[in-house]
């Protein structure tokens, strides 16, 4: 009967070290540490894979010029705020019209506390400063001028943007005098400025009950909407 071949140490060594680098062979069992890791390294490898796809598929898509300007809007709105002192000496014009009272507006221009207030409204509405930055009152060339240089070139402003008058909504808020005699041609005068039909252009006027310094005559003020139509 033949006999079995000798084990040498050296095939011992050999089949130890074989699991060592082979640690899922049928003939052997990995402890649960070894387990654990080789998981963790797969589920690393893994995770890694799917970032990498996503990556791609992301720089794959066309991206968007956030630099690129806004789409035209079809219609804009903007509101305008201003107030005057009034003072003895001056003359009190509003809209364009020469108002008869004791008192006027102190300021570097004319003081038409109504068409300012247009003007700012119409800037705003197009996004661009506000009528003090455009026409500064430090600049002597703007000393008593009309206000209706400044509108004009809120109108140009506009027009070149676009836009035309959709609506106006104007409050006019002062003490004295009554100013109801007069709205008509106030209302008329602003419109042909505006280049607007007058019956899209407003015209409210409001007392301040007596309170502060608009209900005790001593300033004026005027509040403004105005929605802009793309041409």
């Amino acid at each position: 009967m033949a006999m079995a071949a000798p084990i040498h140490a050296s095939s011992i060594t050999k089949i130890s070290s074989t699991k060592q680098i082979y640690p899922f062979t049928s003939h052997y069992r990995p402890s649960s540490l070894v387990l654990s890791h080789t998981l963790s390294l797969r589920s690393t490898l893994r995770r890694s894979m799917v970032a990498a796809a996503a990556t791609t598929a992301v720089e794959a898509e066309p991206r968007s010029n956030s630099t690129a300007p806004s789409k035209s809007l079809p219609f804009r709105v903007g509101h305008g705020f201003d107030l005057h002192r009034l003072e003895p000496g001056y003359p009190l014009i509003i809209g364009g019209i020469d108002i008869p009272h004791d008192r006027g507006c102190e300021a570097h221009s004319d003081g038409d506390v109504l068409l300012h207030c247009v003007v700012d409204a119409i800037l705003g509405a197009l996004g661009l400063p506000d009528i003090g930055q455009i026409f500064p009152d430090s600049d002597p060339k703007w000393k008593g001028a009309p206000s209706s240089v400044f509108i004009k070139e809120a109108v140009r402003l506009m027009h070149e943007a676009g836009y035309e008058i959709g609506n106006l909504d104007a409050t006019l808020i002062l003490q004295r005098p009554k100013l109801s005699p007069h709205k008509e041609a106030i209302r008329s005068n602003l419109s042909q400025l505006l280049g607007a039909d007058p019956s899209v252009v407003n015209l409210k006027a409001k007392t301040h009950e007596k309170v502060d310094s608009l209900g005790e005559n001593r300033s004026i003020a005027a509040h403004t909407v105005v929605l802009l139509m793309r041409k």
